[in-house]
């Protein structure tokens, strides 16, 4: 209990009735249009749940469906305008018009996924369809977007911390009661891979979830693309200054170090921050002061980097997803 868990119990009385409107009908939950399979989190902060959209959308437009991303674009400068992010062939917007997420997701599925972002998915997909003949949609972070009706909900639980205190905001880091992952179609544990043994938190998500099948998966470094332009191609063995603005920064510090990075300083930022060429020049004196010898960020991060002056090598790390039993992961979303 903290001073704060009245309001968190607050909260999740408000969160619950509305809930139950939407379960009663009162409020309406409109169809898209296309089948529309939702990515969520039960959690504030980040959970590794934009590889998982991403591997959704990927293996949706690889099995011949025309695929809309729909995302809110938390960060961006216009949070009510309706942005194209990308027509699938073409990224159309930066990071600071269209939010760094959605433009991630844009650059590393260009070719296969149109991108929109708009807090009226409802509105957007209809959108959508008329333009591009979407016939599949993914919602990125939808699972208290009710709105949008799903045909398949899916939620992202971090292994390396589930529910945090186990209260609901601002109390706790819940978005909603655990109990409410009821709602769900599947559970999908992610960065399995950071920690020992998964029997327990299995335990209380079966209790909690009912029927949704529940996944495991893995995020491991699939390659680096650099940033600045110094034309070295070789990161192993060299003292890096790891830096992100992300929900979750130390589960991204702690991937490189049990990949063997040797991480001599780590320098977190808000989520969602934009850079500037101050910021650039401070991480690099630190770098220097710390003896350290190239610079590691996100994928995330590296989209809002571009056109900045570096003094010193930079990398994105690149990641991806891979499941436990992808074959099921597969036919759940594509049935």
């Amino acid at each position: 209990m903290s001073v704060l868990s009245p309001a968190g119990w607050l909260y999740s009385r408000v969160i619950n009735l509305r809930n139950s409107f939407y379960d009663r009908d009162v409020f309406t939950s409109h169809p898209l249009g296309a089948r529309t399979i939702s990515i969520g989190n039960i959690t504030a902060g980040g959970t590794g749940k934009t590889p998982l959209v991403a591997h959704v959308a990927s293996h949706l437009a690889e099995t011949g469906e025309t695929v809309c991303i729909l995302t809110r674009g938390y960060g961006r400068k216009n949070p009510k305008e309706r942005v194209l992010v990308s027509d699938r062939n073409t990224v159309l917007v930066d990071a600071r018009k269209g939010g760094d997420e959605p433009l991630e997701l844009a650059t590393r599925l260009q070719g296969k996924t149109v991108v929109i972002a708009d807090a009226d998915r409802v509105a957007a997909a209809k959108w959508a369809v008329e333009k591009f003949g979407i016939t599949a949609f993914v919602l990125d972070d939808a699972f208290q977007h009710r709105r949008a009706k799903r045909d398949l909900d899916i939620v992202c639980i971090d292994a390396m911390n589930p529910f945090g205190n186990g209260e609901v905001l601002p109390a706790g880091i819940l978005r909603e009661p655990i109990k409410n992952l009821a709602r769900a179609d599947a559970i999908v544990i992610t960065r399995c891979n950071l920690v020992q043994d998964l029997t327990a938190l299995r335990k209380q998500i079966a209790e909690c979830a009912g029927e949704a099948t529940i996944f495991e998966s893995s995020n491991t470094i699939s390659g680096f693309r650099e940033i600045s332009e110094f034309g070295e191609s070789e990161t192993s063995g060299k003292k890096a200054l790891a830096f992100c603005a992300i929900g979750n920064p130390s589960n991204f510090f702690k991937q490189l170090s049990r990949d063997g990075f040797d991480l001599v300083s780590k320098k977190p930022f808000p989520d969602h921050h934009y850079y500037s060429q101050e910021d650039i020049g401070k991480l690099e004196k630190r770098a220097r002061n710390t003896q350290a010898e190239i610079l590691l960020t996100t994928a995330k991060d590296a989209v809002k980097l571009a056109g900045f002056e570096f003094e010193m090598p930079c990398y994105a790390v690149e990641g991806e997803m891979s499941l436990d039993d992808a074959d099921a992961f597969h036919e759940l979303i594509s049935s």
